[in-house]
């Protein structure tokens, strides 16, 4: 009925148990403890939060929880034998039961509800569903009545519920009562229209009904219509009341749902005495207190549940709200302050206005974007609505007030020119330093006024104990906060009241484990016995961090940052160490591993950067926890005296963090030898060593990031003439020559005020190149100077290859040995990479390994990742690999040219590193590519299929022809395919949902469908767009989905439908007495013909809606028989009988006189004498269907035939039909009233578009959202009788 009204909204519906900040490290998160009201919340499924709210209510009714709790194992059995065929196990009230003791006794912050709904038979998929909380209230009472059935407490929910009405109409004339009297368990009252709930009482059984006019009563006692009038009365008034708001309505004139969110007052404490039909009795007698509020926010097509609850035991702990600990004097100095500081402006000067709302800010500007709505809580209306008719948008009348207005920081704020703002910030406001409060910790002696005042009053007021309960949260909140939810978007749902007269007990007060049974008691305590080992064991898992130790004797000062002394041993020393120990205890534990230290010891934050090591801040405090001194996981101390690292000062700060920058120097011919004796990088070949012409030579350092550049060219021992470039990136780099290389590259000069700025302040980062040249460079023609952009040209630098060897990892030392071989391999573009691959062989020394070993050549990317092996039938240019780049030589094959290498996983999406490769051909087929895959990894049999992975790496569609070749599906080298379990999809496979069209009348019997409405009801009566069976009411029910090959036949597909669980009791001896509809938007398109038809042909596609309608009769209707709903009119008045069905047979005659003999046989009558009409729900008209006058082709001289399948009316299945007999009735006009009211709402409507007021709206109405399909709440409930 109301479809996915209750959906949740994404922050509301999260549960609030997450421990942010924390790192678990292993085993399941113990479930964290009660918080300080001393309440348990529960966890949200997903979208349970309007079960939460009601299981709560509950909970905190106390009658109906000890009720519940006076039921023992004897008469609902034990959980334990509950799939026993034998047992009798009632299974809800035992997890209900079970739920409660651990809401009451279990010290955890949330409970968990997934038992409990399991009992109700929900599947995983209800958890994330949202229904209506009035409708769950009388289902869930509705599944304990039936549980309970043969108990004590078969009766309790309609002692605690159960109330009376009686309706009575008394005849004006005679005065005879007729009464009905009507039993309830909640009273529905209505808001559309009234202002309270008291209102609502009043006008249900206090208000009379006349029937008068043209509307009279049919007294039994007169024989006859008379004046009578109609009301209501209480009868019997249960002890607890509950009150469901209608807050929901449907808009006939606009089609749309829409929430009641005005105000909408409802008393704390209420006497029913004029509502009932005895007014004897006392006063306690009538009298209702307030304990639960039900709270719906969001609108009608979403929002969440949660719930005010008055703790009537006192179980939990009340404290007043974090806002009432802010003294009233701070609060009336600030208000005075504001009122002071504000200056007076004129609300109908938008200059005057938007000047002073700038001028308040502390900041001095406004974000552009946040001042539309500052102005609005300024003067209260927008701009839009004051100023932008006469002064045009907001950001145009900045602009033109260009002499009042600035725009800062890139554009993104607004301030004013007289009053820039200003970088420092401004110290806080004076109202800003009164005295703040804690709420946590309870004022000293001494303290100020206001704080002892404060914490006087955060004493439980009597009757105070109310609770926000929202999900996993539980809150305390005064009684006056209900107050807020009489209206708005967040506002009351139900109401739950309780009698005066109902006291408790003295031992029940702060007393949890009041009326609890025994076992239920020792349940709870075994549990939280449980929950804190788990607590203990977690806290210290969790709080022990690894901490790596450097240690100074192992490093040395180099580059600006420090440096191992050993390469192969960098000095690290790993320690397991609980953070809740302080700093000092650490310390005195590195002192006892390091039995020969001498002298002070300082730990100082340490962080390995690609520079080297750096150092931060100094853990001075040995008072302090690691916890508190912010130390986790993987964190670097270095470990020294303080001062200096062999005797050299170490800067330790962010701002000192070192810069690793490629120093880049012209070098000659004959240096060569020299430089790579010293380890320098040269950027030559051996061809152009031979030939002594000057190159490039390279080489890495680190210098702190506050050194100035003029450090830097000091530090490299530079004279002051050199000049300092980087890298020009904006140019086009590196461009390579045709087949020998070669190319040039830009740099740029740093002007000499950049001398003055350091590293950080310039944004050179690791990585960046930094080029030195003397002045005397410029005589040579590799560099040339242009204005500030120096280029070098290269021409035999760029003809070569670097050639890594990476061999598989064993852990061996010769295989490290082996790894840091690298070699530079001579090479042009048109060389194939097979000779690359060869020399760099035989330069490396590989051909000493075992005969038979083969090599790849992989690319890298930027991310270190190795690529798919390149072709090496290719040359260089052909293969896309650019000269000057490095290589990877792997074990392994490389693809040829007519193959590819793929990537693939088994069974699941890859993680990084974790797929395996194969090489194809391009032109072998899915299936012989997957059997190849399959043999590789050692699986048999045929429930395999290859799936592609998608754009967020997840398992894709599947590979459908297994016969296509690999290159007509283009997979490309390097893709990554998933090896899927299971039979591939067959083709043309469709997924179609289905629905049920259920005559209420006709319902039948077992069908799980509840009988108090449900999510999924749509009522389509006469005045519906779609008739759905021959009655004016019926009902659509999801009953699932089915899925099916597009191949398969209409009778197939009737017999798949019959095979679900929710058409189980539907009695049908053939599929010939299923009717399939196809809808489309929830409306009957057309009836599917055929039985031995193929879907493909009925042009079914995948997300079709169905409807199946179960007929009395068996039905196979030919391509031109057409369903009608026809109906007779009542002579004389201005309506008609209940339609019925009629099977038109068009296939040799469509005219109207064929329709006409037809129904005119239907209902006994000669033809002459009918007169029909088809009717247009969506105009409200009807139009007569007559011989109208043949038209004839000028051309053919031929007269057209007549079909009533073509235009004007395009008759189709489920069309409505209109029948007069002319010999009683003379009226031959066929609206009826609802017609006429109908044609007056399109007539308003039409006038409100042309005045252009709801044009936007009935743009929005057209382009509504389609809905997920609505889903039934039902509860599964055992027989017991």
């Amino acid at each position: 009925m109301f479809g996915n009204l209750f959906e949740e909204e994404e922050d509301e519906g999260l549960s609030s148990t997450s421990t942010t900040g924390r790192l678990v490290k292993g085993g399941d998160e113990p479930p964290p403890p009660r918080e300080r009201s001393n309440l348990c919340g529960i966890k949200n499924q997903g979208g349970t939060c309007y079960l939460n709210s009601l299981l709560q209510t509950l909970l905190f009714t106390p009658e109906f929880r000890e009720e519940l709790f006076s039921l023992g194992p004897e008469e609902l059995g034990c959980l334990e034998d509950k799939d026993k065929p034998e047992a009798k196990v009632r299974v809800i009230p035992l997890e209900l039961q079970r739920l409660f003791a651990r809401l009451l006794l279990v010290d955890q912050q949330s409970a968990s509800t997934a038992d409990l709904t399991d009992s109700f038979g929900w599947n995983s998929s209800e958890g994330t569903n949202q229904h209506d909380v009035q409708e769950l209230n009388r289902i869930l009472f509705s599944a304990l009545e039936h549980s309970l059935v043969g108990t004590s407490g078969s009766t309790f929910i309609q002692r605690l519920y159960h109330g009376t009405s009686v309706n009575s109409i008394v005849c004006k004339e005679c005065g005879n009562v007729s009464q009905r009297q009507e039993d309830f368990l909640d009273l529905t009252v209505c808001v559309c229209g009234v202002s309270s709930l008291e209102e609502a009482l009043w006008n249900m059984f206090v208000e009379e009904e006349l029937f008068e006019g043209n509307n009279l009563y049919r007294c039994a006692q007169c024989d006859r219509l008379v004046t009578a009038a109609k009301s209501a009365k209480l009868k019997k008034l249960p002890p607890f009341m509950t009150m469901s708001l209608l807050r929901f309505s449907f808009d006939f004139a606009k089609f749309e749902r829409y929430k009641e969110t005005g105000r909408y007052s409802f008393p704390l404490t209420i006497n029913l005495r004029p509502f009932c039909e005895q007014t004897d009795g006392e006063d306690s007698d009538f009298t209702y207190e307030l304990f639960s509020v039900i709270i719906h926010k969001g609108g009608c097509y979403g929002g969440h549940y949660h719930v005010h609850i008055k703790d009537i035991d006192e179980l939990g702990q009340w404290e007043p709200p974090v806002e009432d600990y802010k003294p009233k004097t701070q609060k009336k100095v600030k208000e005075e302050v504001k009122d002071a500081c504000e200056p007076k402006v004129q609300e109908d000067d938008p200059l005057s206005v938007l000047a002073a709302i700038i001028a308040q800010e502390s900041s001095k500007s406004v974000l552009l974007d946040q001042l539309g709505q500052k102005l609005m809580d300024k003067i209260g209306s927008s701009w839009s609505k004051k100023f932008r008719k006469h002064y045009g948008p907001i950001g145009k009348f900045l602009q033109s007030h260009s002499d009042v207005f600035m725009l800062v920081s890139n554009g993104t704020r607004v301030a004013l020119k007289a009053n820039p703002p200003s970088p420092v910030t401004e110290p806080p406001h004076p109202a800003e330093t009164a005295i703040s409060y804690d709420p946590l910790t309870a004022p000293e002696p001494g303290a100020p006024e206001q704080q002892l005042e404060a914490h006087q009053n955060s004493k439980p007021e009597q009757g105070s104990h109310w609770f926000d309960l929202n999900d996993s949260t539980v809150t305390s909140i005064r009684e006056s906060d209900i107050e807020k939810q009489f209206q708005g978007k967040e506002s009351a749902y139900m109401l739950f009241y309780r009698k005066t007269q109902l006291h408790r007990p003295s031992e029940a007060l702060n007393n949890p484990e009041y009326k609890v049974p025994s076992h239920l008691i020792q349940l709870a305590q075994e549990e939280n016995i449980k929950a804190q080992q788990m607590r203990e064991k977690f806290e210290a898992t969790n709080n022990t961090v690894e901490l790596h130790l450097h240690l100074a004797p192992s490093y040395r000062l180099e580059n600006g940052a420090l440096q191992p002394v050993n390469k192969e041993s960098n000095g690290c020393v790993a320690l397991s160490f609980d953070r809740r120990k302080t700093v000092g205890e650490l310390r005195i534990t590195i002192y006892q591993m390091q039995e020969l230290w001498e002298g002070d010891m300082a730990l100082t934050v340490a962080k390995s950067l690609p520079a080297g090591l750096h150092l931060y801040n100094t853990l001075t405090d040995d008072g302090v926890s690691l916890y508190s001194a912010g130390i986790h996981t993987n964190t670097e101390l270095f470990v020294w005296n303080g001062r200096e690292v062999f005797g050299a000062t170490v800067q330790a700060g962010a701002e000192w963090e070192p810069v690793l920058l490629t120093v880049v120097r012209p070098f000659l011919g004959e240096d060569v030898d020299k430089e790579v004796e010293n380890g320098v990088e040269c950027d030559r070949s051996e061809a152009d060593f031979e030939n002594g012409e000057p190159g490039l030579k390279r080489e890495a350092r680190g210098f702190a990031g506050a050194s100035t550049l003029g450090q830097v060219r000091e530090a490299l021992g530079e004279p002051k003439e050199s000049l300092l470039c980087q890298e020009h990136k904006k140019g086009k780099g590196r461009e390579q020559g045709a087949g020998e290389g070669g190319g040039a590259s830009g740099w740029r000069v740093f002007p000499p005020d950049d001398m003055q700025r350091t590293l950080k302040e310039l944004s050179l980062k690791d990585g960046d190149a930094l080029l030195v040249l003397e002045p005397q460079s410029f005589d040579s023609s590799v560099f040339a100077l242009n204005g500030d952009v120096v280029t070098v040209t290269t021409p035999s630098d760029c003809r070569w290859l670097q050639v890594d060897f990476r061999p598989q990892l064993k852990g061996g030392e010769d295989k490290k040995e082996e790894e840091r071989k690298k070699v530079k391999v001579p090479a042009t573009g048109n060389m194939l990479l097979c000779e690359v691959k060869q020399r760099a062989i035989e330069e490396l020394q590989l051909q000493d390994l075992p005969s038979g070993a083969q090599f790849c050549l992989r690319q890298v990317d930027c991310t270190g990742k190795l690529l798919p092996p390149v072709c090496e039938e290719l040359s260089v240019r052909e293969a896309g690999v650019r000269l000057m780049t490095t290589l990877t030589l792997c074990p392994g094959s490389s693809p040829k040219a007519s193959q590819l290498l793929l990537c693939y996983t088994v069974g699941s999406a890859p993680s990084a590193g974790m797929e395996m490769d194969i090489i194809v051909e391009k032109n072998c087929t899915v299936k012989e590519c997957l059997k190849a895959m399959l043999d590789a990894v050692g699986l048999d049999g045929t429930c395999w299929h290859l799936r592609r992975l998608d754009w967020c790496e997840e398992v894709g569609e599947p590979l459908m022809d297994e016969d296509a070749s690999l290159s007509e599906l283009k997979l490309v080298n390097g893709e990554t395919v998933v090896v899927t379990e299971g039979l591939l999809p067959p083709k043309g496979f469709l997924k179609l949902s289905v629905w049920l069209c259920v005559d209420p009348k006709n319902m039948p019997t077992g069908f799980n469908h509840t009988d108090n409405g449900s999510a999924t009801e749509q009522e389509l009566g006469v005045e519906s767009e779609v008739p759905l069976c021959a009655t004016n009411t019926a009902e659509l029910i999801s009953v699932g989905q089915v899925e099916i090959s597009d191949e398969a036949t209409l009778e197939e597909l009737k017999t798949q439908v019959l095979t679900l669980p929710a058409l189980q009791d539907v009695c049908a001896p053939t599929t010939g007495f299923l009717r399939l509809w196809q809808m489309e938007g929830q409306r009957l398109a057309r009836i599917l013909r055929g039985q031995q038809v193929t879907l493909r042909k009925l042009k079914l596609s995948s997300g079709t809606d169905l409807c199946v309608q179960h007929l009395q009769n068996e039905e196979d209707l030919g391509p031109k028989q057409v369903l009608l709903n026809v109906k007779m009119g009542i002579p004389g008045e201005r309506c008609y009988y209940p339609s019925e069905e009629l099977i038109w047979d068009a296939s040799h005659d469509s005219s109207p006189r064929s329709l006409r003999t037809c129904l005119a046989a239907h209902f006994g009558l000669s033809p002459d004498s009918v007169l029909l009409a088809k009717h247009q729900p969506d105009k409200h008209v009807w139009e007569e269907i007559s011989s109208w006058t043949q038209q004839v082709s000028k051309k053919k001289k031929k007269k057209k035939a007549e079909s009533l399948l073509g235009a004007p009316f395009h008759l189709k299945d489920g069309d409505i039909i209109g029948a007069k007999n002319l010999l009683v009735d003379n009226n031959r006009d066929f609206i009826t009233m609802e017609d006429e009211q109908g044609q007056q709402r399109l007539r308003e409507q039409a006038e409100q578009r042309r005045k252009g007021g709801q044009t936007a709206a009935s743009d929005g109405a057209g382009r509504t959202k389609s809905r997920k399909p609505e889903v039934p709440l039902s509860i599964s409930v055992g027989v017991f009788r």
